[in-house]
């Protein structure tokens, strides 16, 4: 019987169109352990793993863990690409910068 971490981890894993193979290889982890974890609820995943999973599936290792809430609301989002804008390389940091200011200056002009 799948626990909660189990039903959020296929649901948004179908969400996003991936195959256990491909989440696997994304979180860097196994297909068969992935499986376990959605299937079972006897799996006991480590938090590294569950911040990986996470981290590709866009939300956070709290929320993956939480048994009360079942959708990921926007705040989760948020802290997900935070997380995940901070281990990006400086580069590409100042790329997404340099977006974000053009959509902004295109936002004033639309005011």
């Amino acid at each position: 019987m799948p626990t909660p971490l189990g039903d959020k981890i296929r649901k948004l894993r179908k969400g996003k169109g991936y195959s256990l193979d491909r989440l696997a290889e994304l979180a860097e982890t196994s297909k068969s352990y992935l499986w376990e974890l959605e299937n079972r609820d006897t799996a006991n995943p480590t938090m590294e793993k569950v911040a990986k999973i996470g981290m590709v599936l866009g939300v956070t290792p709290e929320f993956l863990l939480d048994n009360q809430e079942t959708e990921p609301s926007d705040a989760v989002a948020d802290r997900a690409f935070f997380r995940k804008y901070q281990t990006l390389p400086p580069e590409t940091k100042q790329k997404l910068k340099d977006i974000l200011k053009v959509i902004h200056t295109a936002d004033k002009k639309d005011e």
